[in-house]
């Protein structure tokens, strides 16, 4: 039902911006366990703040720093059970507990964005949300490639 309802959102429109906001928020809306979900836009060597549902967040994360970070440098989904055990964590949040970082890729395979969840819980994602979240980001990589 979230895959058919992200479709909807996204088809025909080319304003990222919007198309983000309203993913985030539909991510949101379906999982109110997650207390924070938006996006990170590569912007040279960083990550900057994109659209969001949540607390305030970090501006910026440097590549291959935090979660968000090494994700953007491995390419490939990271699912963190426990921060505090993650070496290098940012912490935006104190309340952070749990998460999951997934890439979001441009049509010459390179990563333009990541999507990025918190939980106040630990261990909140499984492999379940993975495959799900990677539909979902499959879906805004092949409408919003760059």
């Amino acid at each position: 039902m979230l895959l058919c309802q992200v479709e909807s959102l996204i088809e025909g429109e080319d304003n990222e911006t919007g198309v983000l906001a309203n993913v985030s928020a539909a991510l949101a809306s379906a999982m109110p366990q997650f207390f924070w979900t938006g996006f990170y836009l590569v912007k040279g060597e960083e990550l900057c703040l994109g659209p969001f549902q949540g607390t305030v967040a970090c501006y910026r994360i440097p590549y291959n720093k935090g979660v968000c970070g090494t994700a953007w440098a491995k390419r490939e989904t990271l699912v963190v059970p426990d921060v505090d055990a993650f070496p290098g964590h940012i912490a935006c949040s104190s309340l952070s507990r749990s998460e999951i970082v997934l890439p979001l890729y441009k049509a010459d395979g390179n990563v333009w964005g990541v999507l990025d969840i918190d939980s106040k819980e630990l261990s909140a994602f499984d492999e379940t949300d993975k495959k799900y979240l990677e539909k979902v980001t499959s879906l805004l990589s092949k409408h919003l490639a760059k």
